[in-house]
C-alpha cells in the first residue's frame, strides 16, 4: 500500500479540492478533500463522478447521518417516549443544536453545509454507483467525546450546545476558515470549547482510522474496483495514513465502535446523597419531630419547587407543573428515576405532539421562540429545566438541612 500521487481539483481554496490516490492492494483509492463550507466542493464532486473512472463512492456520513440527509421525514417517526425512556433525550438535543448551528452558519454564508455529500449521493443515484458510509454513528462518537472529558467539561460543553439552539449571533470568521478544512461535527463542538486538544481525538484521529478501516473493508469486500471517498479535506492525511495501517479491519471497527463504560463512583453519588438526606431525617425527628417536619418541609418546597420552576420556564402545562412540584421531593430520593422523566411524561399526555410538530422540528428549533411553540421540543426543554431544577433543588435543601442540624 502506499500512496501515488496528490493532485488539484478544480478552483477550491485552501485544503479543499485535493485529490490524493492511494494504492491499496490492487486497488485505487482516490481521497477527494472536501470544503463543507466551498461554493466548488460540490461541482467537484460531480465532475469526478461524471468522469466514470470509478465504480463505487464512498462518502462521510454516519447511517443516521445519511438517514436525515436522504429521508428527512424520518423526524416524524420519532417515538419521544421512547427516546426519554432511553437516556437519549440529552442526545437528541444535542443533535438539533448541531442541526441548529449548521442551518444558521448555511444562512450566514449563503450555502448549505454537506451540500457535497447530497451531491455524491444524487451523482451515486444517476450513475448507478454503490455507495459505502464509512463515517462512525455519530451517537458513538458523541458517547466517546463525552467519555474524553471531564464532569465539569461535559456540563459545559453540554450547556454551551444548549445555548447554540437559540444563538442568532453570527458564526465567528476563524470557525468559517476552520470548516474548509472540513470538519462541520469538529467545528460545531469547538465552538462552544475553550480547548480542542480533548476533543480532537474522538472527534478526529479515531475517525481518520475508522473511515480508513472502512474503506480497507471495502476494498476487500470489492477488489475491483476503483473507489472515490468523498471526504473533509482536515481528514485526507489522516485517512491517507491509516489506509497503510496492518491492523486486522474487524479488530479496529470493534475498537473504535466500542463504547468505554462508566466509571463506578459517579453513580455512587445520588445513592450518596440520598443516604445522606434520609440520615438528615432521622436526626431531625430523633431531636425533635417539630423539626423534623420543618426538615420535610424545606425538602419538599425547594426541591419541588425549583423543578416546577424548571417545568415553567419550559412554558409546561399548569398540571404539568403541579406534577414537577409533586414528583421532584419523591424521585430525587430515587435515583433510578428522574423528576424530568415525570414531567415529560405529563406534558406528553396533556399535550401531545401533532404530526405537525414532528414535520417542522428542525425548522422550529432554529429559533428561539419555535423551540417553545413546538410541542416535541417542548416536551425536551420540560424534561431538561425540570430535571435541572430538581438537581438544583436537592443540593439546596441538601445544605439547609444540615444548616438546620448543625445550629
Amino acid at each position: 500500500m502506499a500512496v501515488v500521487e496528490d493532485t488539484v481539483a478544480g478552483d477550491a481554496d485552501d485544503a479543499a479540492g485535493l485529490l490524493r490516490h492511494v494504492m491499496v492492494d490492487q486497488t485505487r483509492v482516490t481521497l477527494l478533500g472536501t470544503a463543507h463550507v466551498s461554493h466548488s466542493s460540490a461541482r467537484q464532486v460531480a465532475e469526478e463522478l461524471d468522469s466514470k473512472a470509478y465504480q463505487a463512492v464512498a462518502i462521510e456520513l454516519c447511517p443516521s447521518r445519511f438517514d436525515a440527509l436522504t429521508h428527512p421525514e424520518k423526524l416524524e417517526q420519532l417515538d419521544l417516549m421512547q427516546v426519554l425512556r432511553q437516556g437519549k433525550a440529552s442526545m437528541v438535543m444535542a443533535n438539533l443544536a448541531m442541526a441548529a448551528y449548521q442551518q444558521r452558519l448555511g444562512e450566514q454564508i449563503g450555502i448549505e453545509p454537506g451540500a457535497e455529500m447530497k451531491m455524491a449521493v444524487q451523482q451515486a443515484e444517476t450513475h448507478g454507483l454503490p455507495v459505502v458510509l464509512i463515517d462512525r454513528e455519530i451517537g458513538t462518537t458523541l458517547k466517546r467525546t463525552a467519555r474524553n472529558l471531564s464532569w465539569w467539561r461535559r456540563a459545559i460543553l453540554f450547556s454551551g450546545l444548549v445555548g447554540s439552539l437559540v444563538s442568532r449571533e453570527e458564526v465567528s470568521e476563524e470557525d468559517i476558515e476552520h470548516l474548509k478544512e472540513g470538519d462541520v461535527l469538529e467545528t460545531t463542538f469547538a465552538e462552544f470549547a475553550h480547548d480542542r486538544q480533548d476533543l480532537y481525538q474522538p472527534l478526529i484521529a479515531e475517525r481518520d482510522r475508522y473511515m480508513a478501516a472502512k474503506l480497507r473493508e471495502a476494498v476487500a469486500a470489492h477488489p475491483d474496483r476503483n473507489l472515490l471517498a468523498v471526504v473533509g479535506a482536515g481528514h485526507l492525511k489522516g485517512i491517507a495514513k491509516h489506509l497503510q495501517d496492518d491492523t486486522p479491519i474487524h479488530e479496529e471497527l470493534q475498537s473504535l465502535d466500542s463504547v468505554p463504560p462508566k466509571s463506578r463512583w459517579p453513580r455512587l453519588v445520588p445513592w450518596l446523597i440520598v443516604l445522606l438526606i434520609l440520615t438528615g431525617f432521622y436526626i431531625g425527628f430523633t431531636r425533635n419531630p417539630d423539626l423534623g417536619w420543618t426538615l420535610v418541609r424545606d425538602w419538599v418546597l425547594i426541591n419541588g419547587g425549583l423543578s416546577a420552576l424548571g417545568a415553567l420556564l419550559a412554558a409546561a402545562h399548569p398540571l404539568t407543573i403541579v406534577t414537577a412540584f409533586l414528583a421532584a421531593p419523591l424521585t430525587s430520593l430515587n435515583p433510578t428515576i428522574g423528576a424530568g422523566m415525570v414531567t415529560a411524561a405529563a406534558e406528553l399526555m396533556l399535550r401531545k405532539p401533532l404530526v405537525s410538530d414532528f414535520k417542522h422540528l428542525r425548522r422550529d428549533t432554529a429559533s428561539l421562540k419555535g423551540w417553545w411553540h413546538n410541542r416535541v421540543s417542548r416536551t425536551l426543554l420540560v424534561f431538561l429545566f425540570s430535571t435541572l431544577g430538581s438537581a438544583l433543588g436537592t443540593y439546596i435543601a441538601g445544605f439547609l438541612i444540615f444548616e438546620r442540624l448543625n445550629t
